[in-house]
């Protein structure tokens, strides 16, 4: 059985359960329009999905802001301050960690999110897409406190809130292999991803976190531009397949009882 098989074979094992398999896609890195931007932005439009692009506040500027003007079910998260290492040689990249002071690491980020709300006005989410997908415990726990209600970071959540009510979605399937800067495979992409919706589907993850996609357009290879447009046409045409933006992934309790609708 094809690995492409086995996907269709998880889904339809949602179907079977009268189940919804629910996904969402992130996009990292975003700084400045690019060609690359733009295929990304093309390939989101032909399929009507919903994006959110963790943008880099210290790179990004009104170039980006009009380049993204026109586009619809779009979301602006906020990637870190400045996308720069502060661990040493020894220690694995991370900019939202404990080698600052605490107050100097929440001064940048608020500086950041100040520069995203003024150039993305309600396209903006208060949601920290931390670089590396590495966060301190103590930078976490002071993000609710400044006026954040979304953390993005990588694989199965363990809840869905932290105890300050900080709503917590993650991605599941990176496209790429970081060693080689490539692309990592049909194979061993796929099999995480079954493997998150299986662990979903059986109760032994959070069933709701939806199965988040992450992507960095700027790395892609064309192998990873293929398997892209093909996940995205395998799961969005299967019944069980629901594709969800950024603002239902973070949505707040007070929010849920919104009539429902084509939310980004």
């Amino acid at each position: 059985m094809s690995s492409w098989a086995v996907l269709k074979s998880e889904l339809d094992r949602w179907h079977e359960a009268g189940l919804s398999a629910s996904f969402w896609w992130r996009d990292d890195d975003t700084e400045t329009p690019s060609l690359a931007l733009d295929r990304l932005l093309a390939l989101r439009a032909s399929r009507g999905l919903p994006l959110a692009l963790a943008v880099i506040p210290a790179g990004s500027g009104k170039a980006l802001a009009e380049r993204l003007r026109p586009e619809k079910g779009l979301r602006v998260l906020q990637h870190g301050c400045a996308h720069r290492n502060h661990a040493p040689d020894t220690e694995k990249k991370i900019e939202l960690g404990h080698h600052r002071p605490l107050a100097r690491v929440m001064a940048e980020l608020r500086t950041g999110r100040h520069k995203l709300e003024s150039l993305f006005g309600a396209r903006f989410q208060p949601v920290v897409v931390p670089p590396w997908n590495r966060i301190d415990a103590v930078v976490v726990a002071a993000l609710a406190p400044a006026g954040y209600h979304g953390l993005s970071a990588f694989g199965p959540r363990v809840r869905r809130r932290s105890n300050d009510g900080l709503i917590l979605a993650n991605c599941h399937l990176d496209v790429m292999d970081w060693a080689s800067r490539r692309f990592a495979g049909t194979a061993p992409t796929l099999k995480r991803a079954v493997l998150h919706l299986r662990l979903r589907r059986l109760g032994h993850a959070d069933r709701t976190e939806p199965t988040g996609l992450m992507t960095h357009h700027l790395a892609h290879d064309r192998a990873a531009w293929d398997f892209i447009a093909r996940f995205l046409d395998e799961t969005k045409g299967h019944p069980a397949g629901r594709w969800i933006g950024s603002g239902v992934a973070f949505r707040r309790p007070a929010e849920t009882g919104r009539p429902a609708g084509r939310a980004a």
